[in-house]
């Protein structure tokens, strides 16, 4: 291993630095463990919950963590409060100090009523998910709380959250002062994800503005005192890309922070859909831009653009810290007998456990799913209900903007209703399916004492209980749901590819090939759906994910699925309105 101190020149890198739905990014520079910076990114209902990334150059990321792994620390995510798909944890602020790291966050419910509480967690051992703590509860009046520590006047903690407002709190206890008002913004609307930094004597107060939308932007104020008054820099915005015709827009929510030779980055959340906004899959992304800040003036924010330039930092290893996978790897996954469930993979809320086995005695390299009476869609258990409103489901990111994702599966249902397969997923009331699915067979023609026979079929269909929430996505056209008989194979069970690839930025295809069709029954299928069918709507905070489900569909059936050989590769990022393949944004 070696190490350097070298400054480097001005470096060229690309932008998202954290591709896929990697939403309302924190960072903090860590000099105590080797000079590493440590970046975390909203999880709502998804865990493992909060992702904690290590990277040494800003460009290369590696997952060192989830904070949320234990059901005990957030059961809010898995009982009936979670009735929204834009519930659970929203942004958070990491930080450390004192040989300590800390990730502030909220738990946000909203329904029936829009509510909140304040989340803090603790490790001293950030490539470690068991060392996360159980979380110190506190009251917060508004969501995406920050925490700055006042270290050259007495040590006090304060919570400065959106509104914009401020409260001490004890971190022993988690009781809070009472709040006050820091700033109002400049008056874009909805101030959130405050940041404050002490830098020359002033305190500096960076917040977003605008909404996470196409009017997105970020804006800063400083004091004399940390609790006001905070007065507004007369050039703000200080970063945007509204009203322009950029790929990244909705740019905000950022943070910044400052590298080992001492220069000034900040990372904020930004969509790759072009001023149209309305084809973006990925959701919301993490980019990285260079920040100059000289003694006692304003910050200067870099511009977001796909090809950036900036003086990156050299790292001391030849690769990341820690154990975890890259951010954006390909999966190549063949669930060996030992192995667990993959650290890439992520459930919606809490996972039935009983649910998933890697590589079970009677079919080893594989991945048995059991399936629940739950689907796949809906909102989870009814309103005061104590039942759990686990799914079978597993997922991965998707974190290119083309790429193809496989698996294969074997099924041999037997009760009617009973289905498995793969997911363009979003939310579950926003999803694009490919299932195998036991059926009555259109074929048949029973007479009135003898039910229809079932017969294996192959299903496409689209879920969307909701509209899409965009102007620009109105006119489009949502395919039939379409299922086909599946033609005998050589036993009782299935056996099939599915696979679903981004065929540009704009169209998946979905297909399938059965694998051991009898002769002279060869079998394929092939569809194609737009993406913004899961752009927005009710997913517009979260970002799309690709995996593999099995349910009962509300019948009591229980036979089990084999998923194996699952693959994942990446192709490409389309960086620029304009790609290489010509194709505009």
């Amino acid at each position: 291993m070696s190490t350097t101190t070298a400054t480097t020149s001005n470096s060229t890198y690309t932008n998202p630095i954290l591709p896929g739905w990697h939403s309302d990014p924190s960072c903090v520079f860590v000099p105590e463990e080797n000079n590493t910076f440590f970046c975390t990114t909203s999880s709502f209902l998804s865990t493992p919950a909060i992702p904690i990334y290590a990277s040494q150059d800003l460009t290369t990321w590696k997952l060192a963590s989830h904070v949320v792994t234990r059901r005990s620390q957030v059961p809010e995510i898995s009982n009936a409060t979670s009735q929204t798909q834009q519930d659970g944890l929203w942004a958070s602020t990491i930080r450390y100090r004192k040989g300590k790291f800390y990730l502030l966050t909220s738990y946000v419910s909203m329904y029936p009523d829009f509510k909140f509480t304040g989340l803090l967690f603790t490790s001293s051992d950030i490539f470690d998910d068991a060392a996360w703590s159980e979380p110190l509860r506190f009251q917060i009046g508004d969501i995406d709380p920050d925490i700055f520590w006042d270290d050259d006047v007495d040590g006090q903690a304060y919570i400065t959250y959106a509104g914009i407002s401020q409260v001490p709190i004890d971190l022993e206890t988690g009781e809070t002062g009472t709040p006050y008002k820091l700033w109002a913004g400049t008056g874009a609307g909805l101030p959130e994800g405050p940041h404050i930094y002490k830098k020359d004597g002033w305190y500096y107060l960076c917040i977003g503005e605008g909404g996470t939308e196409l009017g997105h932007r970020q804006v800063i104020a400083r004091s004399r005192k940390v609790s006001g008054p905070y007065e507004g820099y007369e050039a703000n915005p200080v970063l945007t890309n509204a009203g322009t015709g950029e790929y990244f827009q909705t740019v905000g929510h950022a943070d910044l922070f400052q590298d080992k030779e001492g220069h000034w980055w900040g990372v904020a959340l930004a969509t790759r859909s072009g001023p149209n906004w309305r084809v973006y899959p990925m959701g919301r992304e993490t980019v990285l831009f260079p920040v100059t800040w000289e003694d006692g003036e304003w910050p200067v924010l870099g511009a977001v653009r796909g090809t950036m330039t900036g003086p990156l930092p050299v790292p001391e290893c030849e690769t990341p810290p820690g154990d975890g996978p890259y951010v954006d790897a390909d999966d190549d996954i063949d669930f060996e007998p030992g192995s667990g469930i993959p650290r890439t993979f992520l459930f919606w809320r809490f996972p039935n456990e009983e649910s998933f086995a890697v590589s079970p005695a009677e079919r080893p390299y594989s991945l048995r799913l059991l399936p629940l009476k739950s689907n796949i869609t809906g909102s989870g258990a009814a309103e005061g209900s104590d039942a759990d409103p686990a799914i079978t489901l597993v997922t991965r990111i998707q974190s290119h903007t083309y790429f193809t994702y496989s698996v294969d599966i074997s099924f041999a249902p037997t009760k009617e209703g009973e289905e498995a397969g793969i997911t363009l997923f979003l939310t579950q009331y926003q999803h694009i399916d490919l299932g195998i699915v036991l059926l009555p067979s259109s074929s048949s023609a029973p007479s009135s004492h003898e039910p229809k026979a079932l017969k294996p079929h192959l299903r496409f269909q689209t879920t969307l209980l909701d509209d899409l929430n965009t102007p620009a996505t109105q006119n489009v056209t949502v395919p039939d749901t379409v299922a086909k008989a599946l033609p005998s194979s050589r036993g009782s069970e299935i056996k099939a590819r599915l696979k679903i690839q981004a065929i540009d930025d704009t169209h998946y295809t979905l297909s399938a090939t059965l694998l051991d069709s009898s002769p002279g029954s060869k079998f394929e299928f092939t569809h194609e759906v737009e993406a913004v069918l899961v752009s927005g709507g009710t997913g517009r905070f979260t970002g799309a994910l690709l995996g593999t489900y099995a349910t009962s569909n509300g019948g009591d059936g229980g036979t089990p699925a084999y998923i194996s050989r699952w693959r994942y590769n990446g192709l490409g990022q389309k960086i620029e309105r304009i790609d290489t393949r010509g194709e505009d944004a």
